[in-house]
């Protein structure tokens, strides 16, 4: 009982800190580039975990190493600059959905390359909640199709969160959730610096207030959406497995809803009614 506790309370918080990513990664476009939102996205969570990478590649197996390094690539730094792209063209409400087929994702690749077993209950609560998602969404929201190519984006990036979470979940239950991290994002400082420089962020009037409150917020984004939620989200997948891990998608909505009601906005029946049918397919894909 108490295991199934902590997995809940890690599993809330991820759903409070992604579900609170959306209003940042905004917030930090306002005048940024996406390639530079996202660059200072994963460079801000490198510094925050560079203490702990010496001590992560002393415990990390060689042989392990460059798994590590893969999954921070395909389940952060790929997926950072795929969602900024994607959000300078499509709405958030199409942006939900999309994300939200992630456990389906899980399945598929963990079913094709990582010999995942599905219980039937489990597909049966994953078709449920994404369901009740999508339903949430189309209700509150005018969804607009007209840059349907970029939702591509999210797609490949949810894909790469697919393969990524079956990856932890196979070959790094020995390694230490922020071990994993701090050496994934360590390797990837390197990389997001040069697209920061060629990008021309460091030619920017960086003293102004738009762009001090910019390069905050994506400075925040990174340091918890990306450093702390990556290591809480390693930390449940080896502790609840793939599937359960994965649904933290259902959970943004309930975020955004709560978002909204603080700015004043008016909660309905029918969005009431479809958090519940989210919360049951959560329920059943947990179900032992």
């Amino acid at each position: 009982m108490q295991k199934q506790l902590l997995n809940w309370l890690i599993f809330s918080l991820l759903c409070l800190i992604w579900g609170s990513s959306f209003i940042l990664m905004k917030g930090g476009m306002n005048v940024l580039s996406p390639y530079q939102v996202a660059s200072i996205r994963i460079i801000s969570a490198g510094l925050v975990l560079l203490p702990f990478a010496a001590k992560a590649m002393r415990n990390i197996a060689k042989e392990k190493r460059g798994v590590v390094v893969l999954s921070g690539l395909l389940g952060s730094f790929f997926p950072a600059y795929l969602f900024c792209i994607a959000e300078t063209k499509i709405d958030s409400a199409l942006a939900g959905i999309m994300n939200a087929l992630t456990p389906l994702f899980v399945i598929i690749t963990g079913i094709s390359f990582f010999q995942l077993q599905v219980k039937k209950l489990q597909l049966i609560g994953i078709i449920v909640g994404f369901i009740g998602l999508s339903l949430l969404v189309a209700a509150g929201s005018n969804i607009s199709l007209e840059y349907f190519s970029y939702s591509l984006l999210v797609l490949l990036a949810t894909l790469f969160y697919g393969i990524n979470v079956n990856m932890v979940g196979k070959h790094m239950q020995g390694i230490g959730s922020l071990e994993i991290a701090s050496m994934a994002f360590v390797f990837l400082l390197i990389p997001c610096s040069i697209i920061l420089y060629f990008t021309g962020y460091f030619a920017l009037p960086l003293t102004e207030d738009a762009y001090l409150l910019s390069t905050g917020a994506s400075a925040i984004l990174g340091i918890f959406g990306t450093a702390v939620a990556s290591v809480l989200f390693y930390m449940l997948v080896k502790r609840a497995g793939a599937l359960f891990a994965s649904m933290v998608t259902y959970g943004i909505p309930f975020v955004a809803i709560g978002w909204g009601i603080w700015g004043g906005e008016q909660v309905n029946l029918i969005q009431v009614t479809c958090c519940g049918i989210i919360l049951v397919g959560v329920y059943l894909a947990n179900k032992k």
